[in-house]
This record gives structure tokens, C-alpha cells and sequence, in this order.
């Protein structure tokens, strides 16, 4: 039985946690914190309920993964989880809009044939062939397999090319193929959207980001019953069911090395623990720039997912009257001037009708009662304010911004509002440890939007959770448990999920 010590309690690292206790370890968990879960928060007052952080669930399996192998118990037994229907409602910058049903490719060409004319399904369709095409190029490196240390995994992109035009050139972002095989710029938002959502410029994002919608649209959305933070906490209480300790409000410091490899951690706490194995659940550079992890050339600086230099701004809506019963669970208001919306991100800017995502779930455990309402409000922005600013100063107006444009969607929003809450990148990094919110990895950019292997360059020192292989995203999260347990307790030989 090997002594485990594990940093941060979020996810991807409560996911660790509970399955090399499952295995027989003895795991501890130091968070700095007085919570669990990491990004995926609560808020509640006055009877109203809100996730501070993801609000819908993809990629169930992994989950469900989680917990058979933890405690041979059905997810759904833990948690109460639904497919919401429609999957998403579309509001276009020209006034069109359209509900696309859940994890029904057919329902999506309909609805699309319907709201945007005739053909319009039909490329789109045709596009999600050839999402599929890359997915299955790289689901498994990708997701199933650790990624080996210092390796090139995944720099090629898999998007199969579509030649059109004189240059006979594949599509190279997920801009292009939004203009060059959509051709209908209220598709291209579409696509570009699911970029969006996790901080992706589409302009610059590679052709393999079309395996996001095409994982949302083919394994659906999915939502938990009190709120995805009713997932974090199920996740916790396995952990402790297999008997993990976990110790609260106590920061790791170091990261304690002996002939070269990880031998325990410095805590705030409880002094320097020995440790057979260590595992990272925090952002991977803030273990550097904070030197836990001690580090002395340049060259040993963590580049993973560079280009990202995103957050999110999330509003908290208590309202006054109830859910009509026809609203959807998920409403996009896409912003008229997408290519504006990235320039102003890029100068630390929020444009004045920036993309937002107004989530209206119908939970009667996230009411008072039926004459009100909860409304959260989502957007992609820059992780730091430009200049001369901050968000304590920004948040307000970027939230003013956010309610103007999610009007589109609920109709007399602003006069409904009996009170709000304001979430911005400080509250991401207080948190987490950083106020970017990293993507999922992504082959293709030179590997740029790969993430940290799961082994650290450091022998004894593993990486889980959104900053590390296979990236962001509460299913990611998942996975990188399953992966960091399996090279811990198999060895190196570990090849992922057969």
C-alpha cells in the first residue's frame, strides 16, 4: 500500500484520489481551500441555486466509468441525470434562431433545414461526417492513452480535407471550414460557438476542434438534478466512502524531492508529508510560477496550451416569475460581429454584444418556488483586463453588457431581475489557482493546444484534472483520473482503457 498525496480537490483530482484508494492506496488531499470541486461551484441564497461552473454534463460515460469501478454503483444512483430537449437554442445576430434536438443528427438536419432554409442540414450533416473522421483519428491518443512525456502526440491535424476553390487546400481553423464548407454565416456561429465556449478563437482554433460539436451533438447533453455541482459532491462523498482524507484550507507549498524524484509535500498545515507518489490537481503553471514544483532553466518553463488567455464572466440571475414552460434549458445569443468580439478579447476587452450562453434550467431544487426563476448568464473573455483595469472595476459593466444581450433570449429580462451575482477570472483563479479556463486538447497547432502529460518531467510526480492530459472539461477531467490511477498503479507499461 503506497502513501499517495494528492494536490487540490478538484475533479480531476477527487477522481484520482477515489480510484487508487480503490486500488488500495492510502491517498490524502490537500486543498487550499475550504471546498471541494474546484471549478465546478455552488451558489445559493434566498432558495435560489446556481452552478458557479459547467451546467451541463457531456460525455456521461466517463462518469459513469468513475463510478462502477469505484463502488460497482450506477451514476444514475448517485445522481439524479436527464437529457435536456432541445440540446441547444440558437438566437442569430440577423433575428433567426433554432432549437436543436438532443443526440439526434437527423433532428439537427430537420430543425436546421426548417430555421435556416433548405441545404442548410445537409452541409451541416455533411460537415459532422467529417468531425467524425477526426474523432475517430484521435479518440484514443487523444483520450484514452497517457500522454508520454515530452512526446509529439498529436501534432498532426486529423480533420480529413475538404478542397475547394483554386488553392485546393483543406481547411486549416475552424473559421474556414465555417466559411469555405458551411458557407451560411449563421451556421459558421454556429460551429464557432462550441469554440467559444471553451475560449477557442475559432479564427485561430485548429480543424480538430470539430470534434466538440460533434461530441455534444452525438453523446448529448445531459443535466444533473440540483446542479452540476450535485456531481462534484457525489464525486467527494465516493472518496470518502473509499477512504480518503482530505484536509482543508491547508496550501501545498513544495513539492519535497530526494535523489531526483518526488518524495512528499511541504503543506501549510500539517508541516513536510512523505509521500510514495504525488499528484497535481492544480493548474500546472502556477506550480511553477509559485514554485512548488522548483525549477531552475527556461527551458523547464510549461508552454502547454500557450495560446489560451481566456476566462469567463458568469452572471447569477434571481428573477422575479416563473420559467415559461416552453423555454429552452440552453440559449446561445450569438454576438453580430464575431470577428470584433475575438479583436476585442485579444486587446483585454469585452465587445459591447459579446456571445452569451443564458442557461434556464427547470429544477425545482434551484427555487424558491414556481414564481421564480434562475438565469445564468455565461461569456468568454480575456483571463486578465487590459490595461489600467481590473475586473473588480470591469465586472459590473461586462455584466450590463451580458444582460442587454441575453434580452434576446428571455424577453424582459432586465425588468425581472430581483437580484444578481457577479462571477469574473478572479473568482476562477481564487478558485483554482488561475483564471484561464483550459480547453480540452486538441491535436493539430503544432501541438499547442496540447496539455501537461500526466507524467511530470519530475519521477513521483503526476499531473490530473484540466491542465493536463486530455484537458478541460468535466469529462476530461474524468478521464485524466482514470489515467494518472493507471500509470500509478500499473507502472509505465500502462496504455489507457482497452
Amino acid at each position: 500500500m503506497a502513501r499517495i498525496a494528492v494536490i487540490g480537490a478538484g475533479m480531476g483530482a477527487m477522481a484520482t484520489a477515489a480510484r487508487l484508494a480503490t486500488a488500495g492506496h492510502r491517498v490524502t488531499v490537500y486543498e487550499r481551500s475550504a471546498a471541494h470541486g474546484g471549478s465546478v461551484g455552488g451558489f445559493t441564497r434566498a432558495g435560489f441555486g446556481f452552478d458557479t461552473g459547467p451546467g451541463l454534463l457531456h460525455l456521461p460515460a466517463v462518469w459513469r466509468d468513475f463510478f462502477v469501478k469505484t463502488g460497482k454503483e450506477p451514476l444514475e444512483r448517485t445522481v439524479t441525470l436527464t437529457q435536456v430537449d432541445p440540446s441547444s437554442r440558437h438566437v442569430f445576430a440577423d433575428g433567426t434562431s433554432v432549437a436543436l434536438p438532443n443526440a439526434s443528427r437527423a433532428g439537427v438536419v430537420s430543425a436546421l433545414d426548417t430555421a435556416l432554409g433548405a441545404g442548410s442540414g445537409e452541409r451541416w450533416g455533411e460537415f459532422l461526417g467529417r468531425a467524425r473522421e477526426a474523432w475517430e483519428r484521435s479518440r484514443r491518443p487523444l483520450l484514452e492513452e497517457p500522454r508520454p512525456a515530452g512526446g509529439t502526440l498529436g501534432h498532426d491535424d486529423p480533420y480529413p480535407a475538404l478542397r475547394r476553390g483554386l488553392l485546393r487546400r483543406g481547411a486549416r481553423t475552424l473559421g474556414e471550414i465555417g466559411d469555405r464548407e458551411l458557407r451560411d454565416p449563421r451556421l459558421a456561429a454556429l460551429l464557432a460557438s462550441h469554440a467559444t465556449a471553451y475560449g477557442l478563437d475559432p479564427r485561430t482554433a485548429p480543424a480538430s476542434a470539430a470534434v466538440l460539436p460533434y461530441m455534444e451533438q452525438t453523446f448529448g447533453s445531459w443535466y444533473v438534478a440540483g446542479g452540476i455541482r450535485a456531481l462534484a459532491d457525489a464525486v467527494y462523498e465516493r472518496c470518502l466512502a473509499r477512504g480518503v482524507r482530505f484536509v482543508f484550507d491547508c496550501a501545498v507549498t513544495g513539492v519535497m524531492t530526494r535523489d531526483g524524484r518526488a518524495v512528499g509535500v511541504e503543506t501549510g498545515v500539517e508541516g513536510p508529508v512523505e509521500a510514495d507518489a504525488v499528484v497535481s490537481g492544480a493548474p500546472v503553471p502556477s506550480l511553477y510560477e509559485e514554485q512548488v514544483v522548483a525549477w531552475e532553466r527556461q527551458d523547464e518553463w510549461p508552454h502547454w496550451q500557450s495560446p489560451v488567455r481566456t476566462g469567463r464572466v458568469t452572471v447569477l440571475l434571481a428573477l422575479r416569475g416563473g420559467r415559461p414552460g416552453d423555454a429552452a434549458h440552453r440559449t446561445v445569443v450569438h454576438a453580430p460581429d464575431a470577428a470584433g468580439e475575438w479583436d476585442a478579447v485579444a486587446a483585454g476587452r469585452v465587445a459591447p454584444r459579446p456571445t452569451v450562453t443564458v442557461l434556464r434550467p427547470d429544477d425545482p431544487l434551484l427555487r424558491p418556488d414556481d414564481a421564480h426563476e434562475p438565469v445564468t448568464l455565461t461569456a468568454t473573455v480575456p483571463a486578465v483586463p487590459a490595461a489600467r483595469a481590473s475586473w473588480a472595476e470591469a465586472g459590473p459593466d461586462v455584466a450590463e453588457l451580458m444582460v442587454a444581450t441575453a434580452e434576446a433570449a428571455v424577453p424582459g429580462l432586465r425588468d425581472r431581475i430581483l437580484w444578481r451575482e457577479v462571477r469574473t477570472p478572479d473568482d476562477i483563479r481564487a478558485a483554482t489557482g488561475s483564471p484561464v479556463v483550459p480547453p480540452p486538447a486538441l491535436a493539430g497547432a503544432a501541438g499547442a493546444l496540447l496539455p501537461a502529460s500526466n507524467t511530470s518531467p519530475l519521477p513521483g510526480l503526476y499531473f490530473a484534472g484540466g491542465w493536463a492530459h486530455p484537458g478541460g472539461g468535466l469529462a476530461h477531467a474524468g478521464m485524466s483520473g482514470a489515467l494518472v490511477s493507471g500509470l500509478i498503479v500499473e507502472g509505465s507499461g500502462f496504455r489507457g482503457s482497452q
